[in-house]
């Protein structure tokens, strides 16, 4: 009797293993360390768009990761200028280049942008019952801020989809209300 049941123990000691190896969690997107604002020099922090200048000895979260990538991925819609002296900052970072806001371009949080691997790719962004396509072309850095690079602006959350005006039209936003936004996006 005793070797009759070898088999059955085998098969669920197997099972078992076999369960505990596919379950993997993902492990939450939590800061990785703290940036300390500066105040920025003056005529410095362009705040076109609404954009926030940091603040002098104010903590700031940064963040490596992102929330995980799915079908319905939440995010938070911001305004962004991809011009050359747009409150973008830089060229972006996929092509060195700047783009016009009557382009539907986009930058990332650092956890998505993930080391350029979506460098113009498209997404597709849902909000305000529409949906729009846009190229990811650059980066809202969620590591670093505060500085000369970063246009003395804050990090970005990890949570952020940064939009060029073209994917506010496109949501049919009215312009009063471009800013902020809850959207999802995907692949």
């Amino acid at each position: 009797m005793r070797n009759q049941n070898v088999p059955f123990l085998i098969f669920i000691l197997f099972s078992v293993v076999v369960t505990l190896s596919l379950k993997v969690e993902a492990k939450p997107c939590v800061p990785s360390g703290k940036v300390k604002g500066k105040k920025p020099p003056k005529d410095q922090c362009n705040r076109a768009h609404d954009s926030d200048c940091c603040e002098q000895g104010k903590s700031y979260d940064v963040y490596k990761c992102s929330p995980k990538v799915s079908a319905r991925t939440k995010a938070v819609l911001t305004l962004n200028g991809f011009e050359k002296d747009g409150d973008g900052g830089g060229p972006s970072e996929c092509d060195g280049k700047f783009h016009s806001d009557n382009t539907p371009v986009v930058a990332l949080s650092t956890g998505w942008f993930n080391n350029m691997k979506r460098c113009f790719q498209n997404i597709t962004i849902h909000g305000n019952g529409k949906s729009v396509k846009a190229m990811v072309v650059d980066e809202c850095d969620s590591t670093q801020g505060c500085d000369r690079d970063h246009d003395y602006q804050p990090p970005c959350t990890n949570n952020i989809v940064d939009a060029s005006e073209a994917v506010w039209r496109a949501l049919g936003v009215p312009k009063k209300q471009w800013g902020l936004m809850k959207i999802h996006w995907s692949e």
